[in-house]
């Protein structure tokens, strides 16, 4: 029989060895990898500035030179480029050191020298930088001859039509001597400041047509010269005598104003009246409308007997209107400048408050003192009224405005998004 020794409870067993891995860390915050890039930037930046002094200096002076702008830096000379500011549909530019034709953009600038192409469907609005501004047409081909527009200078602008249409528009001039031109094939219209023409080049007629529809223009030809006014024309066929004749002038709009929002519950079943001033020897009228300014999309054309129109079914947004007159011969007046309107839809829990408490003659000026909603922004005949006070109230001085009796339309709108209207009568004496 064999008898087993007690265990010792107080002498432990020898475990057996198990191989393992043990891992360490050491957890390392953002700040402290942040702290240490700095430390080393600044000590990297202090080496710079014990072996080049000069070196920090001069780069502390041109920081402090570019924060406190003490040393304007030169203009960009892309702000002196004529830039589009308005294209529909397909419109191509190819510049004058190259060889492929690009879809244009906005960010196209366009130098002398360059072609602007649009397609039958397209249309461009170019700007130069001295406010003149070219409508090219659909189907039309155009390069740029001169953009000469230093600020301290007089300006001078000009484009060639090769083929096509292009409606010509100058501001007023800060320069008296500056200049703004449209060639077509072998003369040239020099148009004057706060003007408007349209020029029209048809090689396979063999003929070119200037209209001027405001102000006043120069037709040169060689040693020719031919001044042009409101409702003129010339007509000059290639190796023929230039033609002058009188066209219809374009209808002045009158409404809806231009820039002006039109309120409505429902603007689809709401009708808009459009009205303008009638032309002399006119028969009748076209009316259009338009989502886009260059009109390529006609949302409605109507031809009017009369200068006045009511027209229905159009949905809440932005739209441009323009009319042409039509005599009895069939001739059509030249397009003036369209006028832009915006439809609001109107909801009966949205309205807003707008008062009227005064007015006030200032000799031809009106002025307009009223209460509206904190926060509100107001439109007075197309203009924005700037001086809204925090409390609501505000106080607005019109334009100068002519003999006669005026209604001025005062529109509202709140950040709720309601909107209101009020109209104002004043009388002008003689």
């Amino acid at each position: 029989m064999t008898t087993q020794a007690p265990i010792d409870p107080r002498r432990t067993q020898p475990r057996q060895r198990v191989p393992h891995v043990e891992v360490y860390w050491k957890a390392v915050t953002y700040k402290t990898v942040i702290a240490y890039i700095l430390l080393a930037a600044a000590i990297l930046c202090g080496g710079v500035l014990l072996a080049k002094p000069d070196l920090y200096s001069a780069a502390v002076a041109k920081l402090n030179s570019k924060l406190s702008n003490v040393t304007p830096e030169p203009v960009d000379a892309d702000q002196n480029h004529a830039k589009f500011v308005n294209l529909d549909g397909k419109v191509q530019v190819k510049k004058v050191n190259s060889v492929q034709w690009v879809e244009a953009d906005y960010r196209t600038s366009l130098d002398r020298g360059d072609l602007v192409q649009t397609g039958s469907d397209g249309a461009a609005r170019i700007t130069f930088a001295d406010g003149t501004t070219y409508t090219v047409k659909p189907g039309t081909l155009v390069t740029v001859e001169e953009n000469s527009t230093d600020n301290s200078k007089p300006t001078s602008v000009a484009v060639r039509i090769n083929v096509g249409q292009v409606d010509l528009v100058t501001p007023t001039w800060s320069q008296p001597d500056s200049k703004a031109a449209v060639s077509v094939e072998d003369a040239t219209a020099h148009v004057r400041s706060n003007s408007r023409a349209a020029v029209k080049a048809d090689p396979e007629r063999k003929s070119s047509e200037i209209v001027v529809s405001s102000g006043s223009a120069r037709i040169q030809r060689g040693e020719e010269k031919i001044d042009l006014v409101l409702g003129e024309k010339v007509t000059i066929p290639k190796g023929g005598a230039i033609q002058k004749s009188n066209v219809l002038a374009p209808p002045e709009l009158v409404e809806p104003l231009n820039l002006a929002p039109i309120i409505a519950e429902n603007p689809r079943t709401s009708p808009v009246r459009f009205e303008w001033k009638p032309v002399p020897d006119a028969v009748s009228y076209t009316l259009r409308v338009s989502t886009t300014a260059m009109f390529t999309k006609i949302v409605k054309e109507e031809k009017v007997i009369g200068t006045s129109k009511e027209i229905s079914g159009l949905d809440a947004g932005d739209y441009f209107w323009n009319v042409t007159a039509v005599d009895a011969k069939k001739q059509i007046s030249d397009v003036g400048a369209p006028f832009k309107f915006s439809l609001v839809a109107q909801g009966k829990s949205q309205e807003m408050m707008l008062e009227i408490t005064g007015t006030q003659l200032h000799g031809r000026v009106a002025e307009i003192v009223g209460r509206t909603e904190p926060g509100a922004a107001l439109i007075m005949n197309g203009q924005p009224v700037p001086n809204i006070a925090p409390d609501g109230t505000f106080r607005h001085f019109t334009e100068a405005l002519d003999p006669g009796q005026h209604t001025i339309v005062v529109i509202g709108q709140n950040r709720r998004g309601g909107t209101t209207q009020k109209h104002v009568s004043i009388v002008v004496p003689k």
